[in-house]
């Protein structure tokens, strides 16, 4: 039987059928931004500080999304994200559906870009991206900015039904994890918050957390830039987060400093990382759940 002949083309499809794809990229620099700025795959958002900022400037083509849109306040005091099928009319209405590509900044570290990509790999959306160094980065390096708003094109979104990732821990699961230490827990606040407040009978941090405080992350004075791999790596070991596969819970005050830990830990490669979403808030008014001041920083 004749064979037919393996064109260069066809082993070049046929390699690229082998190989994965390639993953979506954690962070995303301005340079490779700039160059796609009129991609329509890409949706590209800004999470700044308030309105008010992006109203004075922003990223051509980028639309608003407040922070506020994500979270939602329990009678409690507690904040907690919105149900699923609100995130996704949030999602919707700025133009996102499960097929675009997700590159959200802020003017903060990522303190509130830290939180949609956190909710976007939860549910499974497949490419989700934060701009290093933010709109903070994007200036510094004289890039163009514009001022007129951009009216996002409201979409459906329905997810693709792929299994989202397990990135969230409750109540229960960081008490198991503080007694029974199934899980390593990062206390991402000051060093003040983590150590008790006379003042305070309920101060402290959760028994067995160690303290890896948020900003450590950033590069204040390099245009917010993530902070190098090594020093961040060096400081994860002194506070014993070594193995990339095993559980870690991150926790602070309400959940906020907390999804940029998250964010931190998830662009080091760490693969089981978990958002105690309700933190401090709830954790400290349950009356049942341990304090600790030992470990003091």
């Amino acid at each position: 039987m004749k064979r037919t002949p393996i064109t260069l083309f066809g082993a070049l499809l046929f390699l690229a059928w082998l190989m994965p794809a390639q993953a979506t990229p954690v962070y995303v620099d301005a340079a490779w931004l700039e160059q796609r700025l009129d991609d329509p795959s890409i949706v590209l958002v800004d999470m700044a500080t308030d309105q008010t900022q992006y109203q004075r400037f922003h990223i051509p083509g980028a639309v608003y999304m407040p922070f506020g849109a994500l979270v939602q306040r329990q009678r409690s005091g507690v904040t907690l994200r919105v149900p699923d099928q609100r995130l996704y009319q949030v999602l919707g209405f700025f133009g996102i559906d499960a097929d675009k590509h997700v590159v959200v900044y802020d003017d903060m570290g990522g303190l509130n870009a830290g939180r949609l990509f956190w909710e976007l790999e939860r549910i499974g959306h497949e490419k989700v991206s934060v701009l290093e160094g933010g709109l903070v980065d994007w200036i510094q390096s004289g890039r163009k900015v514009e001022a007129k708003p951009n009216e996002p094109r409201r979409v459906t979104y329905t997810p693709k039904g792929g299994a989202g990732r397990a990135n969230v821990a409750d109540l229960a699961a960081v008490k198991e994890a503080s007694s029974a230490g199934s899980a390593a827990i990062l206390d991402v606040r000051t060093p003040e918050e983590y150590n008790c407040d006379p003042r305070n009978k309920r101060s402290g941090h959760i028994p067995g957390a160690k303290l890896w405080s948020w900003d450590q992350a950033v590069q204040f004075d390099n245009g917010f830039k993530p902070a190098p791999v090594p020093e961040l790596m060096s400081s994860l070991e002194a506070a014993g987060v070594t193995d990339k596969t095993k559980p870690v819970i991150t926790y602070c005050r309400s959940g906020h400093r907390a999804s940029q830990s998250y964010l931190a830990l998830r662009s080091l490669g760490f693969e089981d990382v978990r958002l105690y979403d309700a933190s401090m808030l709830e954790y400290a008014a349950d009356r049942s759940a341990p304090l600790d001041c030992k470990g003091k920083a």
